[in-house]
């Protein structure tokens, strides 16, 4: 399912217009970016959770070369699921 896809059917299930269910399905995801860009944690129970993990500094390889490379310091989002969709995805 991509985002346009969540639009159609929330506009459907909850009766309202494509704009309407476009604009909070994007203040919905706006929201949770703002939340991860400030390193806090979205917990979404029965569904997973996302978290920030902070990678150090590293020496890395270029797989062409086989030179060494300096790979700084990153932040990446991290999704764990929760155990209920877990369950759900198992047991279908």
């Amino acid at each position: 399912m991509n985002k346009s896809e969540l639009i159609a059917v929330f506009s459907e299930h909850m009766g309202y217009t494509q704009r309407k269910a476009e604009l909070v399905v994007n203040t919905i995801f706006d929201s949770m970016a703002d939340a991860l860009v400030n390193s806090d944690r979205i917990e979404i129970r029965g569904f997973g959770s996302f978290v920030v993990k902070h990678y150090q500094p590293y020496t890395g390889r270029n797989p062409k070369t086989g030179d060494k490379i300096a790979v700084n310091s990153k932040k990446l989002p991290f999704f764990k699921v929760g155990k209920d969709l877990k369950n759900r995805i198992n047991s279908g």
